[in-house]
């Protein structure tokens, strides 16, 4: 069964935007699993893990404001985590289900950290896919490079050539993967160039941060995550700069005491386009316990 494209309105201190989703599978079915793409990406990342599940969860992929098809913000210092968590609180009551399960890449993953550490909230299983709270500065200056950087090429294969550049954390994939992954995120403008998917002002909360409120924040994303009681997975790419080993044990020790996996011969993120990496997924949601 396809993915139907639909939305929500969701509201920001500077008024009303529009949240785009994919949704797989059985609209009345109850069980559902909500994936979050990370912070340059889009929902169609997930197109292979949802065709893999929907026919056990009703699958929602969203793309999160100022991605793909969704709006943009009129203040994109807005583009932070609790506007995501603002706008997906109101996608799950669009939703209207007593619980759900949560797979999150990166950013994502933080957005559903967030949900989970609210009292009554409807998360009942947690993947969290090569994040933590505990980031890696380097990682995030390099991410933060590229993300609020205009480029454009006339042609789709210098597109796709630089697409690969900076997605080489990856890890290895085929030629017709890495062709979907960079259309994902690519678009044309009207003059025919290939030019991001998103909205270039992702980049500007990057570059007000401080290194004092990345302490800051390191210290309220480990209360955080000591808050959340869903059951948890963490997934780490092996070669991972922005999730370190000594993050991801520490995880397993407090808070959820989550489990964890990691997977070799992968940085930052896990794409979960593979068989073996879907398996764990599959794995985590449908297990019984």
């Amino acid at each position: 069964m396809p993915a139907q494209r639909k939305s929500v309105q969701c509201l920001s201190p500077t008024g009303l935007h529009t949240m785009s989703y994919q949704e797989w599978g059985d609209a009345n079915n109850p069980d559902v699993l909500v994936c979050v793409h990370g912070l340059a990406r889009v929902s169609d990342d997930f197109d292979v893990l949802a065709a893999n599940l929907c026919s056990q969860y009703r699958v929602i992929c969203p793309d999160v404001v100022g991605r793909g098809a969704s709006g943009h913000l009129r203040n994109p210092m807005h583009y932070q985590i609790p506007q995501y968590v603002s706008d997906m609180v109101t996608l799950l009551a669009r939703l209207d289900v007593e619980e759900v399960d949560w797979f999150g890449t990166s950013m994502g993953g933080l957005i559903g950290m967030g949900i989970a550490s609210l009292e009554g909230n409807p998360i009942r299983k947690l993947l969290l896919n090569d994040v933590g709270p505990a980031l890696n500065p380097v990682a995030l200056s390099r991410i933060g490079e590229y993300v609020g950087q205009a480029v454009s090429f006339e042609r789709f294969d210098e597109a796709l050539a630089y697409i690969k550049s900076i997605s080489q954390p990856f890890g290895a994939h085929s030629e017709a993967q890495w062709e979907k992954l960079a259309r994902d995120v690519l678009r044309q403008n009207e003059a025919g160039q290939w030019i991001k998917h998103y909205d270039l002002g992702l980049g500007l909360p990057f570059k007000a941060t401080t290194p004092e409120q990345v302490a800051a924040g390191e210290a309220i994303l480990w209360a955080t995550y000591d808050a959340i009681r869903s059951k948890t997975l963490v997934v780490r790419g092996e070669n991972s700069d922005l999730l370190s080993i000594e993050t991801a044990t520490a995880m397993t020790k407090r808070g959820p005491h989550a489990s964890l996996v990691q997977i070799p011969d992968v940085g930052h993120a896990p794409t979960f386009v593979s068989a073996e990496q879907i398996a764990i997924a599959r794995d985590f949601f449908l297990s019984n316990n």
